[in-house]
């Protein structure tokens, strides 16, 4: 399937009618879900999580609904995930980076530079590093799914006044983060200014000027319209990162098994059409992007992660996270201290 921006509008918005609006008139669902989501429409994301929960409701012959709510129209991350786990949510898809603010551990697969391509990220998160991040996820009374989605390759985007190709471009630079502790520490190793900010309040950030740049996958450059505020990107891919659709245990545990059955793979059957989704349209957004006005470049990495071996960085996580969880890490990426 060939991915474009044309191509996701148009995927959405029919998406968005049937999800949002196509639950039948004559009959009550025995059981309403609410999922919260911060991309965009169009994005790949939430594209997908609306046809698995237009899945949902089809196989579950209308018993289970399931209503998407995407662009942070529930919140911030953080108030998305407090909501969850009180209940006043069901479901949400979690950047891996935010839910570190509750479960540490779901940010070690973000490390920086530790994956140099996606076959290295799927064989991990797959394998045994993801079944490691899922089994401490479980641990807070969360319930997560099986695979996790695809939020990609991270880049650095920044301004007219600043073009980034070496470690020292970054020195004082401003830079928006997640609300998570690894991006800052990843940033502040290189010489910058973390500062952060909610994604839904980034675009008024870079245009007032909070902050220089951001760092963030293509995909939400262009969905969330950040060519506008932004001129160059270093095309750094510091770190991976996914999402991970986590669900309130209570709820859960209140459908029948053969309800949880459907949940279960028709999340997992869209997340592996999500991760195609991103990297066909991650491989043209770069021209799009060319088209609307951004330069790119693409700066060496062996000297960032240089830096942040002399800064400490490395060292630093790997007592944070603890040397089982970092054995498991570098089982699939190779040492990295």
């Amino acid at each position: 399937m060939k991915i474009t921006r044309r191509g996701l509008l148009g995927a959405a918005s029919t998406a968005w009618a049937t999800g949002m609006l196509g639950k039948p008139a004559s009959a009550a669902a025995e059981f309403e879900f609410k999922l919260g989501v911060n991309t965009p429409d169009a994005h790949p994301l939430t594209v997908r999580l609306i046809e698995a929960a237009r899945t949902i409701g089809s196989q579950s012959g209308g018993r289970l609904n399931v209503t998407v709510f995407p662009n942070s129209q529930l919140g911030g991350d953080p108030e998305m995930l407090s909501q969850l786990r009180v209940g006043g949510i069901d479901l949400l898809a979690a950047p891996s980076l935010t839910l570190s603010t509750l479960v540490p551990l779901s940010g070690l697969p973000s490390i920086g530079f530790a994956f140099p391509s996606y076959d290295k990220v799927w064989t991990a998160m797959d394998g045994g590093l993801g079944d490691f991040v899922r089994d401490a996820i479980g641990k807070t009374g969360i319930v997560p799914m099986k695979k996790v989605w695809d939020n990609g390759f991270r880049q650095i985007t920044s301004s007219s006044s600043r073009q980034l190709n070496s470690v020292e471009d970054l020195k004082g630079f401003k830079i928006r983060v997640p609300v998570t502790a690894l991006l800052t520490s990843l940033f502040s190793g290189l010489g910058a200014l973390p500062s952060s900010i909610s994604y839904s309040e980034l675009y008024s950030a870079l245009q007032t000027h909070i902050v220089e740049g951001q760092e963030n996958p293509l995909a939400q450059v262009s969905t969330g319209k950040l060519y506008e505020v932004q001129k160059y990107c270093a095309l750094s891919n510091h770190c991976w990162s996914g999402y991970w659709i986590i669900a309130n245990r209570r709820a859960l545990s209140n459908l029948p098994p053969e309800l949880l059955e459907i949940v279960n793979s028709s999340f997992d059957a869209a997340a592996v059409k999500e991760r195609a989704d991103l990297l066909e349209l991650d491989r043209s957004l770069q021209v799009e992007l060319t088209a609307k006005g951004m330069t790119f470049n693409k700066p060496d990495p062996v000297q960032f992660r240089a830096a942040l071996v002399k800064a400490g960085f490395y060292g630093q996580w790997q007592k944070t996270y603890g040397s089982e969880a970092w054995a498991q890490l570098e089982r699939y990426t190779g040492p990295l201290t």
